[in-house]
């Protein structure tokens, strides 16, 4: 799988596992919330002070579906690491999955 930066269309894709698609939400931010625009297809807005903190904390807070009071932690793993690094040293915030 690639990622594309869309906001800055110059970068070459970033390859990741083919699994990232179902973990790529863990970090999204939702269209409407915190500056993130309408998305396309296959399309994800990452917000990029949040993924400085990722980063910072190597781990990412998920709310549980069963309650939205509880948070699950995530471990980041080194490629989560590596994609994070990509994105905020590139200052990329939108970007476009393809397999």
């Amino acid at each position: 799988m690639l990622i594309h930066a869309v906001d800055h269309p110059e970068l070459p894709p970033l390859e990741m596992p083919a699994r990232f698609k179902m973990e790529i939400v863990y970090f999204m931010t939702p269209a409407g919330e915190g500056g993130a625009p309408q998305l396309g297809p296959n399309e994800y807005w990452i917000c990029r002070d949040e993924a400085i903190q990722w980063l910072e904390d190597l781990v990412v807070y998920v709310v549980s579906p069963l309650d939205a009071r509880a948070k699950a932690e995530i471990e980041l793993t080194d490629e989560h690491e590596a994609w994070l690094t990509w994105m905020v040293e590139n200052k990329v915030q939108h970007v476009r999955l393809t397999l």
